[in-house]
Formats: structure tokens, C-alpha cells, sequence
């Protein structure tokens, strides 16, 4: 009987928990958070700290850095072996 009470409360965790999206994009470095009445909102979706400004400019927003940046992908040298 306890086990079907764990089952069942696991499956009530699991459904009943909403799921978040990811906030930070690691393709871009940096990204615009907003302030509003209805709430704070993070993108990223800028490649230089100027294209963000212009963005922010007039807003009640900031540009941050992308702690999760993962970078330029790497480029292998070919080896003519």
C-alpha cells in the first residue's frame, strides 16, 4: 500500500509542477531585461552590448551579459593526413 502512495505521489509531483522555459538563449552573449507592471522579462537575443542599448534606449530595461554564453563554435583544422 505505501508504494502506491509514492506511485501516486510522484505522479501528482510530476503533472501538478508547471514547467519553466529556459530564460537564457546560449547562442546570443548578451541580453535585454525589462521591467513592467505585469512582470520582468529576460532575452536573449543580441550579439554586442551596443545593438542592446539601442534596444533598451528609452525603456524601463538594461542589457546584461548571458551567463550561460556558450560561445563560437570551435573550428577544427583539417589535418591532411
Amino acid at each position: 500500500m505505501r508504494g502506491l502512495a509514492w506511485i501516486l505521489l510522484s505522479i501528482a509531483a510530476i503533472l501538478g509542477a508547471p514547467a519553466q522555459a529556459q530564460t537564457y538563449d546560449p547562442a546570443y552573449p548578451v541580453c535585454l531585461q525589462t521591467y513592467g507592471i505585469n512582470g520582468n522579462y529576460i532575452g536573449c537575443s543580441y550579439i554586442s552590448m551596443d545593438q542592446c542599448r539601442a534596444s533598451a534606449s528609452g525603456r524601463a530595461a538594461q542589457c546584461i551579459t548571458n551567463p550561460y554564453y556558450a560561445g563560437a563554435p570551435s573550428r577544427r583544422k583539417y589535418r591532411g593526413y
